[in-house]
């Protein structure tokens, strides 16, 4: 399965500090993938539904590209089975 790409992903680079916090709500099961910033929080929407953490790696992956860093500099570190979550990022 092929990987969508965003087309107006907003430009989160500023969030990309080592030991920064990054505060997520997640809408799993949505019709296109997504990524909003309000305040605070962010909002990203991705396609794929719940199951097995497939949501979770989706969702690192969408954050990270509008961060334009590696995923695997990002980690849940809370919120794993919920839609509110708090993304690290360790650089």
């Amino acid at each position: 399965m092929a990987r969508a790409k965003l087309r107006d992903v907003p430009d989160l680079s500023d969030l990309a500090r080592p030991g920064a916090e990054i505060a997520v709500r997640v809408t799993p099961g949505a019709r296109q993938a997504a990524v909003t910033r309000e305040g605070g929080l962010v909002r990203i929407a991705v396609t794929v539904p719940p199951a097995d953490g497939a949501a979770n790696a989706a969702v690192l992956r969408l954050l990270a590209q509008a961060m334009g860093v590696a995923p695997s500099c990002l980690e849940i570190r809370r919120g794993h089975r919920g839609r509110d979550k708090v993304i690290s990022y360790s650089g």
